[in-house]
């Protein structure tokens, strides 16, 4: 497209010449053109396929060593175990394969927006056609309502205004003129500040109408680049798959330093090579916690269940864990801080200053001066201002009653015949809709008094509308609003608490105080004014002349309720939260100031700023800034990348287009469902399906118990593998009879250690887990004292174990007793631990047993099989145990609360 540009679009001119704009392109020149330049569309990346899912659950990296472990076994002539292992290894598949196929339906059912279509003129007639058939230098027609279905250059306007904030971030509307004047050449670095006669795919006409030509189709529109700009960056591990990746490289190079040791120790001592090998392999099979993957599938499967019900759906299971460790978080401003939707905040007339309440499209609010609630009925200027904000209105409000019955399931209750107020056409003039309606003065009430005799439309030169009405006692007014500097040029009067007087330069002085005001909260100020008609033949260029100023509205598109609350979370959970936008510095420092995100001393950084300044200076000061603005998704991507250069964990949410590069590369990209796009969902690794800024920090509070509860069933698998290797391996070195067959090891791991672990995945949240500081990037799983915590329960569940057997063993010379006795202490032994890995702080005497109940039942599942497979006499023979009389078991109650008494101990003195 950009050679085509060169050859054939110099300028405005070239272009109007090579086209006959009141024919447009010939139907056999547009199919031609087709063929040239392709569909109007995105090259989308496939979707994952269900093969692709499959294949990704046997691609970690524990589940191939349970893979190695299961050819190992099959070598070892040990079937039973093999075939136990594949069980495992399948289920863990399947759980695994199941939530990311549900995901990635859920994720089909909430695309909303169909394929649009577009009015082109062609062969000299107006045709309706699918967007994707738009070809370069067909002209397009363009009206309020519309979305844009290619990029071009305006040849007709009127009064056009296009909402970009899909590609800008910017919430007010631009206005669009067409202007021949201007050379366009199309070198794909457009400035989003000084394009007034381009139009972009993707962004919605809220008011006027145009006519453009196209100029840019498919990936070669701005909205086509940010589509290519997403596809060229590669995903990367979370750092849960990373910690757990370190994991299992321990655990191999831990069993094979077992497999040696043991091996040569045995040759030394004058065993045989093969039968040492055997052994040597029998305790590495040990070492490995068969049921370790299948577990953490479960737990992230569990917390997407409970983030589902929080209103957060998680695209892939590693994702839940990682916002938990999140210490930065960049949010677009528009639509996720702030409700996208204008909002009259003040009004000031000559009577008094006025604070409106209510945010958004709801109707619900009052108005307040001096901190007292007011009736607006009984303040006469408040009250013409409210009627000639509705009157002198294009939009419309509507109620909107939204189905998405189709929705799956879980997530249905969230958006079902939803029934919420609308508006349709320009958001300013909604927002002044939505004020009047709070006073009680809606459109339909309205027009029971005045009828609308004529309109001046708003016009970019004469920055006001008016509109001519006429009331019921046969009045006729002019109401006009605009610009506050164009309205009180236009007046000579001003109604004030006394009545209409005159306009002096001091009052004229007040006014404009007032305004810039409200300006410099960011608020965007509108003037209304009035006068009545004595004549109505009155020429339109007198109309608006001579007015009576009656007041001045201030709106801004305002933060949502819930997003002050969730920065203060944030910030006590040493979480920094950034503001990145593309709207003005001014808006921006007031909505992050409000919301307490920017505090005195922060920097605040703009795109020119981001320009000038190379990638080691950003890095240098990123730290420091809580504000960016007007920025453009390139800046976007260089943000993330620098947070990410000092090691920070990154979280980017955003809805728009413009925001989907920096969420694909943030280390959790977090969508929006209702307000969002679709590009930017697929590329999410979560999408809040209330778009509620709040739900993040509900998503990040989840995600810090799922890692906190796999933090804790790590420490129960691997404290009891290492108290069955030591087991193992001590009564190997000492010459004795090996104390556990490696099919009790196998259902002590699958069996006994499983169930509670799962447990532990359910363990509540402890009361610290909000106001900790977030983990470092550096930190590895067993970071905070875990190694030592593991180490010493392993040894003295290890040590236990063998004393039970050697004990038995040296009393009644019963190999099996003993074997059966040493199992049992095992299992006993791990049960008690369990409770002690509810909490790394507190010992056992310390926690509370009840606060999860799973775990309870999942401890007192293991004591019933345990007990099962030492007295019911089939499993006897499979396990190879016998039953256990008294004074077994008292001496297994002695020695397994060696454990908990001396872990105890340990605990305290690591305080």
């Amino acid at each position: 497209m950009r050679s085509v540009v060169k050859q054939d679009i110099l300028s405005l001119e070239n272009v109007i010449n090579n086209v006959k704009h009141n024919q447009g392109l010939s139907n056999k020149e547009a199919l031609d053109r087709l063929n040239k330049f392709g569909p109007n569309t995105l090259i989308e990346k496939k979707g994952i396929s269900i093969f692709k899912i499959i294949i990704e659950q046997f691609s970690d990296f524990m589940v191939l060593i349970l893979l190695a472990a299961t050819a190992i076994s099959v070598f070892m002539g040990e079937m039973m175990e093999a075939i136990t292992i594949v069980a495992i290894v399948i289920v863990n598949a399947i759980l695994g394969f199941i939530q990311e196929y549900r995901t990635e339906r859920t994720m089909e059912a909430l695309k909303t927006l169909a394929a649009p279509s577009a009015r082109v003129i062609r062969d000299g007639k107006i045709s309706v056609i699918p967007a994707a058939q738009i070809v370069p230098f067909d002209i397009i027609i363009v009206e309020a309502g519309d979305r844009i279905p290619a990029d071009g250059i305006l040849i007709e306007s009127s009064n056009l205004a296009i909402d970009e904030s899909l590609l800008s971030g910017e919430s007010i509307p631009v206005e669009k003129h067409a202007n021949k004047k201007l050379v366009y050449n199309y070198r794909g670095n457009i400035n989003l500040k000084n394009r007034e006669n381009l139009i972009c795919m993707g962004t919605i006409a809220t008011y006027g109408r145009g006519k453009a030509i196209v100029c840019a189709t498919g990936m070669k529109t701005e909205m086509g680049k940010i589509t290519d700009m997403i596809q060229n960056i590669e995903d990367e591990e979370t750092p849960l798959q990373r910690r757990l990746a370190h994991l299992g490289k321990l655990i191999v190079y831990t069993c094979i330093f077992i497999c040696a040791v043991v091996s040569v120790t045995g040759i030394l001592r004058g065993e045989e090579l093969f039968t040492m090998l055997l052994a040597g392999i029998s305790l590495a099979v040990a070492a490995v916690p068969e049921g370790l993957p299948a577990i953490v599938t479960v737990s992230l499967a569990l917390g997407v269940q409970r983030m589902i019900k929080r209103n957060a759906l998680v695209r892939k299971l590693p994702a839940v864990e990682t916002l938990g460790c999140a210490d930065v978080i960049c949010s677009d401003k528009t639509g996720t801080l702030t409700e996208n939707k204008m909002t009259v905040r003040k009004i000031y007339t000559g009577e008094s200053l006025y604070e409106v309440k209510g945010s958004g499209y709801d109707i619900n609010g009052g108005f307040l001066t001096r901190g007292k609630v007011i009736d607006p009925l009984k303040y006469r200027a408040l009250k013409l201002t409210l009627e000639i904000s509705a009157l002198c209105n294009n939009a419309q409000l509507i109620r909107k009653v939204e189905d998405r019955g189709k929705l799956p399931r879980k997530i249905r209750p969230i958006f079902t015949k939803t029934e919420i107020w609308d508006v349709v056409g320009d958001p300013t003039e909604g927002a002044l809709l939505i004020a009047a309606a709070k006073g009680g003065f809606t459109r339909e009430v309205l027009e029971e008094s005045y009828i609308r005799q004529d309109e001046i439309p708003f016009d970019s030169e004469r920055k006001c509308m008016s509109v001519i009405c006429e009331n019921v006692k046969n009045e006729t007014y002019v109401f006009t609003k605009g610009a506050p500097d164009i309205i009180i040029k236009k007046c000579s009067k001003m109604l004030a608490a006394r009545g209409i007087v005159t306009l002096t330069p001091s009052a004229r002085a007040g006014i404009m105080k007032f305004n810039d005001d409200m300006a410099g909260e960011a608020l965007r100020v509108l003037g209304v004014a009035y006068k009545q008609l004595d004549d109505v033949n009155t020429k339109k260029d007198k109309l608006e002349t001579d007015l009576v100023f009656i007041g001045l509205i201030g709106m801004i598109d305002p933060p949502r309720e819930e997003a002050s609350e969730a920065v203060l979370k944030c910030k006590l959970a040493g979480i920094k939260p950034v503001m990145i936008t593309g709207d003005h510095k001014i808006t921006a420092c007031a909505i992050a100031d409000e919301l307490d995100i920017y505090t005195e001393g922060d920097f605040v950084l703009t795109g020119a700023d981001l320009d000038n300044m190379d990638e080691d200076k950003l890095v240098k000061i990123v730290d420091r800034v809580s504000v960016f603005a007007r920025v453009s998704p390139k800046h976007k991507l260089t943000i993330v990348k620098a947070f990410k250069k000092l090691g920070h964990i990154v979280a980017m949410t955003g809805d728009g287009v413009n925001d989907a590069p920096a969420v694909k590369e943030a280390d959790i990209g977090v969508s929006m469902g209702i307000m969002g796009t679709d590009v930017t969902k697929e590329v999410s690794s979560m999408v809040l399906v209330d778009d509620n800024f709040a739900t993040i920090v509900a998503a990040v509070e989840e995600g810090r118990v799922i890692y906190s509860n796999i933090r804790k069933f790590i420490r129960y698998l691997l404290s009891c593998n290492i108290g069955e290797v030591l087991n193992m391996f001590l009564g190997m070195l000492l010459g004795l009879p090996i104390p556990l067959l490696p099919i009790q090891i196998l259902w002590v791991n699958l069996v006994t250690d499983g169930l509670p672990a799962i447990a532990l995945g359910l363990e509540p949240p402890e009361k610290d887990v909000m106001i900790s500081q977030p983990r470092s990037s550096e930190d590895t799983i067993f970071s905070g004292g875990l190694t030592s915590l593991i180490i010493i329960r392993g040894l003295l569940l290890g040590i236990s174990t063998l004393a039970v057997f050697i004990s038995m063993l040296y009393y009644t010379h019963n190999v099996d007793l003993s074997r059966t006795g040493a199992f049992v202490t095992l299992v006993i032994t791990q049960l008690i631990h369990v409770f002690e890995c509810k909490s790394e702080s507190r010992n056992i005497f310390e926690i509370s047993f009840f606060n999860n109940i799973y775990l309870v039942l999942a401890v007192f599942c293991s004591l019933i099989m345990i007990l099962s497979v030492v007295y019911i006499p089939l499993l006897q023979e499979v396990f190879r145990t016998v039953p256990l009389a008294l004074n077994d078991w008292l001496l297994i109650a002695g020695f397994s609360f060696i454990g908990p008494v001396g872990s105890s101990f340990f605990t305290r003195k690591t305080r």
